[in-house]
């Protein structure tokens, strides 16, 4: 059995028939897990477990966890810092926010990968313009340069512990206000603006091993009618053709409303595929999930399972004796210093 093209995911923090049905679909490749899907580390190792024993190859597992406020499970995992306390940093002291850039990195990564978590949605590489609603502090920096050279050092550290990286929102969701998740947005920009400021980032990490990249729900109206992740434009010959990128493409949520304008949830999937997704996300509509599992009909070539194949967890890590690890403890007190002082800025 090879590895689908959708990810999909489930109700609670332990596996149904309902959930394990759809999970044998054969076209689903991995699950993305939430919040809601947390109670505490033993739980979600359990959970992690039976989600990869269903299948072989295994089923992917993916989180959205960023840091700051876009950090899915809480208790047991240091608290992350936003990529804005890293920005300030390197501010003041360009080679230390490198360093911390990467024991971040490695940090969020090994603690993930001991609970059997393969990947997190991470780096957000989009630029700090200062008036997005949805980006903000999640953002590096304003300047495509910082952000390029912080992401890089991040993902440097996320590869050392074994995790794959996936760069968001390409070509870059920073200069608008709107969110994606609750309205349509569109940025008026031309292509060159776009190329030589936010996709700059994106380039550097390209350069450097990028596995993978998740393009916005924008519509860029300068360069194309349809949003980025429905583009080929953008998808085939902007990345794969201009970038030469040869990564996995991961839509961003076909629910979410900035998607829900092209069709039905299996004709968005079916057209986010053809634009030249790898894998595609049907997330937090159950209603939806099955219609696109009882409607797409869609088998990957083999390029793109290789491609979601390299996204398989590449280091492991025993959450018990992870604790112990000196590369553990030295992560944990720069980034425990780090989001200490965030939270006395914010104070202020």
């Amino acid at each position: 059995m090879s590895l689908g093209s959708v990810m999909i995911d489930i109700a609670g923090t332990e596996l149904t028939d309902v959930d394990i049905e759809r999970l044998m679909d054969p076209l689903v490749a991995g699950v993305i897990l939430f919040s809601r899907n947390f109670e505490s580390v033993e739980q979600l190792q359990k959970l992690t477990q039976s989600i990869h024993n269903l299948r072989h190859p295994k089923l992917l597992i993916a989180v959205d966890h960023e840091g700051g406020r876009v950090q899915r499970f809480r208790q047991g995992f240091t608290k992350l810092p936003d990529m804005r306390s890293l920005g300030e940093l390197y501010k003041q002291d360009v080679n230390h926010s490198f360093q911390v850039a990467e024991k971040l990195g490695w940090l969020l990564a090994a603690e993930l990968l001991a609970v059997g978590v393969d990947f997190s949605f991470a780096p957000v590489v989009d630029l700090d313009y200062g008036g997005s609603k949805v980006i903000g502090d999640r953002a590096f920096h304003s300047d495509p340069v910082a952000v390029g050279l912080l992401a890089s050092h991040v993902m440097k550290g996320m590869h050392s512990a074994g995790m794959a990286s996936v760069a968001k929102h390409f070509p870059g969701h920073g200069f608008i206000e709107a969110d994606t998740h609750y309205e349509v947005a569109e940025d008026k920009r031309s292509f060159n603006d776009i190329q030589q400021h936010d996709m700059q980032p994106f380039l550097r990490l390209m350069e450097n091993g990028l596995d993978a990249v998740m393009p916005a729900h924008v519509i860029y109206s300068q360069v194309d009618k349809a949003p980025a992740g429905f583009s080929e434009f953008w998808l085939q010959k902007v990345l794969r053709q201009q970038c030469h990128f040869e990564g996995a493409v991961i839509s961003d949520d076909m629910s979410m409303q900035a998607a829900t304008a092209y069709g039905s949830p299996s004709e968005r999937v079916q057209k986010a595929l053809q634009a030249g997704c790898d894998l595609v996300l049907v997330c937090n509509d159950s209603v939806a999930a099955d219609e696109v599992l009882a409607h797409v009909r869609w088998q990957p070539n083999a390029l793109s399972h290789a491609r979601l194949i390299r996204l398989h967890a590449h280091g492991r890590y025993h959450y018990d004796k992870l604790h112990y690890d000196p590369q553990w403890q030295a992560a944990v007190t720069v980034i425990n210093k780090l989001t200490q002082q965030q939270d006395q800025q914010a104070l202020l």
